[in-house]
């Protein structure tokens, strides 16, 4: 009875770790790897603190919002995720995102924005752990690398763009279009603030040169430091350098997000924008951590619900929507984090930030804001993807232009859009027309091979051998039907076609109509039909079809060479080859 009663608490411990992470990681846990934690988590919230606050900056939010992104979404996703590295918090693609989607309902900055991005930050949690729960992951399968490589680059030149008024210190109104934006900072050249430019270029320099030195040095939070004791010592605020002034102090308090259904279906399709991209930039950088670290396995769904519900518990206490950064998450891999405990640490070191430190924030430049989004950016540029691309497969770097050309032009949601249509068209273009090969036999073995890569193989004057690698479906099957009608028909001294169906792995009842017309069509013309390799689910629906018994089962078989010599041996063939 005890052993029962152990096994069945056993099990409920399982399913409470495979819910909650958290526990599962803390298993052996030791002072040691609790050391490392604390260092990983203070190193990636001493990042955190100036990256917050640029990226709230960038979202068109104040920047307190973005201290709030590095609060209770940290907590939560220490819990519910499955990473034990991953790095949540407010990123440059989501916040000009944000600022993309939601500037077109209400002024950046205002009351009602705000209202409206702490609404959307809710409505992406909720579908990202929808999402989780359906187990509707392989949606964001959707998006290829080429698209989204494409889609970072141009939001890398977007977000750099937006920066320029911050960098010259000009007023620049928000336009729709970059090279709007360009042409005006262009026409205005003459009012730059060249402190505002120093600032900002020295804050570049000095982060650079810390990075080469040593990547675990906060050079955001020591340019901050810097910039502001200057500013406040010299009074550059007075010379036209603007800077933050006032950041409201003490923890955010739990609020309800305004939710009306009018608005809620006008900000939808930035919601699921934001929603998709967040899902593939958390999962793909998770899987980056994974392969680092072989002690655990990343569960896609659950970091679906885990993100999601790290952003639903944000909402309510008013945090900016965050995402996975690749950045922080690399430095917190590097600082030693062994657990999501690190992520806890983090989040408590904003906790004493946002209580003690953000009037000390006052006399921050913007430009040095500024600096840290341009730094940033740096790695969204894909043009290692683009060079692979070219020597790999220029289809998909034409992809990558396309959305890269469609995003920068068109808008973001409208470069994404034509991005994923472009993803599906391409999949279902390479799946109505699947590789095929004509096989031979490789001399002295039973092996089939294709001719166009093996010179050696050998074929029959009166044999054609195809293998389709591919499922056979409606959308390929008049393919099918078509290659094997243009064979036949080009060399009429063919009398038996070998289809190979090891990697025909599926057959819907189009596929099962185009057959049947295959093997109806070389009856006609006196041509037998053979098929070899045929896998256990397409056997059984060869059978129920009706097809099996049709073709007959002396024209079934397990292997390719056995159909062929079962040919040869009903027919009093012997094996005479032709030039392949």
């Amino acid at each position: 009875m005890c052993a029962i009663l152990l096994r069945a608490n056993f099990r409920k411990l399982n399913k409470i770790a495979r819910f909650f992470p958290f526990i599962e990681s803390l298993k052996g846990y030791s002072r040691s790897l609790f050391r490392s934690d604390v260092s990983a988590g203070l190193t990636v919230g001493i990042m955190l603190v100036p990256q917050g606050m640029a990226y709230a900056f960038l979202a068109g939010m104040p920047p307190i919002y973005g201290l709030y992104g590095g609060l209770v979404p940290l907590f939560l996703y220490a819990f519910f995720g499955t990473s034990r590295q991953l790095s949540i918090g407010p990123v440059a693609v989501s916040s000009l995102l944000v600022l993309e989607g939601f500037r077109q309902i209400a002024v950046p900055g205002s009351a009602e924005y705000v209202g409206l991005v702490i609404l959307g930050g809710l409505m992406i949690g909720v579908l990202q752990a929808l999402f989780g729960l359906l187990r509707l992951g392989f949606l964001v399968n959707f998006l290829s690398h080429p698209v989204l490589s494409g889609f970072t680059t141009a939001a890398a030149i977007i977000i750099g763009v937006s920066q320029l008024k911050d960098l010259l210190g000009v007023e620049i109104p928000r336009f729709a279009y970059v090279h709007e934006t360009i042409g005006y900072a262009i026409q205005h050249i003459g009012e730059t603030n060249w402190i505002s430019v120093v600032v900002c270029v020295s804050s570049i320099v000095i982060m650079l040169i810390l990075r080469s030195i040593s990547r675990s040095i906060p050079g955001a939070l020591i340019v901050v430091i810097i910039a502001t004791l200057v500013t406040y010592g010299f009074r550059l605020d007075l010379n036209g350098l603007e800077i933050i002034k006032n950041v409201p102090a003490g923890l955010p308090a739990f609020e309800i997000p305004g939710m009306d259904w009018n608005t809620i279906q006008t900000i939808f399709p930035t919601v699921l924008t934001i929603t998709v991209i967040g899902v593939v930039e958390c999962i793909s950088i998770a899987k980056v951590m994974e392969a680092r670290h072989k002690e655990y396995s990343i569960r896609p769904n659950q970091e679906m619900l885990a993100i999601g519900i790290s952003k639903i518990g944000g909402a309510f206490f008013q945090a900016l929507p965050t995402s996975g950064s690749f950045t922080r998450s690399a430095i917190n891999d590097e600082a030693g984090g062994k657990t999501t405990i690190s992520s806890i640490i983090t989040a408590i070191l904003i906790a004493l930030t946002l209580v003690f430190l953000t009037p000390l924030f006052y006399y921050l430049p913007k430009a040095v804001l500024a600096a840290i989004i341009l730094l940033a950016v740096r790695s969204l540029f894909a043009w290692k993807d683009a060079i692979f691309l070219w020597k790999t497969h220029r289809k998909d770097l034409v992809m990558m232009i396309i959305t890269f050309l469609a995003t920068l032009v068109l808008g973001i949601q409208l470069g994404v859009l034509i991005g994923v249509v472009l993803s599906i068209v391409t999949v279902l273009y390479k799946s109505s027309r699947p590789h095929y090969g004509i096989l031979g036999r490789i001399p002295g073995t039973t092996n089939y091979r294709n001719i166009l890569r093996f010179p050696e193989a050998k074929i029959q004057p009166d044999e054609l051998i195809l293998r389709f690698d591919d499922q056979l479906y409606f959308g390929n099957a008049t393919y099918y039907k078509d290659v094997v009608k243009n064979m036949t028909e080009i060399d009429p001294n063919i009398k038996a076609v070998f289809l190979d169906a090891r990697s025909m792995h599926d057959i819907d009842s189009t596929g099962l109509l185009a057959l049947s017309e295959i093997h109806t069509r070389l009856q006609d013309m006196g041509i037998q039909l053979y098929i070899g390799c045929i896998i256990g689910p397409v056997r059984d629906l060869l059978k129920k079809a009706g097809f099996w018994e049709a073709l007959g089962e002396e024209h079934i078989f397990r292997d390719i060479h056995d159909a062929v010599m079962a040919y040869r041996e009903k027919n009093n063939l012997s094996e005479v080859t032709k030039d392949s």
